[in-house]
């Protein structure tokens, strides 16, 4: 298994094995690491997620193979936050707006342990981006999302 290949299950079946958080939080920033590559003149403020401390662009458009299907870019300026977007991504990318909202991310997080281990700003960001995330597939599910400031592709 490598990052490129990881999984949620992955990611959690890592961090209970690997006890020290210096080494989780390497793991965090690598997995941001391997975010694609957001497209620079898609960094506006109507993408910029609010609620976010650090800078946070998150942007959705439909999958060509499969327009039910929704796929999140994101990017920030900080490597932990890249790193959390990663774990966000896994988690609602490539789904449908109907799995999108049945989605819970907060077991996930606990799981990993993030509630205890990040300030709170990260963890607020953190579920800004979640929250952002399901504004789009709610507007999605009705054929929009411009509605809520994304430009889709």
């Amino acid at each position: 298994m490598t990052l490129d290949t990881m999984t949620l299950d992955d990611v959690v079946e890592t961090f209970e094995f690997i006890q020290d958080w210096e080494e989780r939080y390497r793991i965090l920033i690598d997995l941001g690491r391997k975010l694609p590559e957001f497209p620079e003149e898609q960094r506006t403020e109507s993408n910029r997620v609010e609620g976010c401390t650090s800078n946070v662009w998150l942007i959705c458009y439909r999958d060509k193979n499969d327009p039910r299907r929704l796929i999140f870019v994101a990017d920030s300026d900080a490597f932990i936050v890249k790193g959390l977007i990663a774990l966000v991504l896994m988690a609602y990318s490539g789904r449908t707006p109907e799995e999108i909202q049945a989605t819970d991310i907060s077991d996930l997080f606990a799981r990993l342990g993030l509630e205890q281990n990040l300030s709170p700003n990260r963890r607020d960001g953190f579920y800004a981006m979640v929250a952002r995330i399901h504004a789009l597939a709610a507007g999605a599910g009705q054929n929009d999302l411009s509605q809520v400031g994304q430009t889709a592709k």
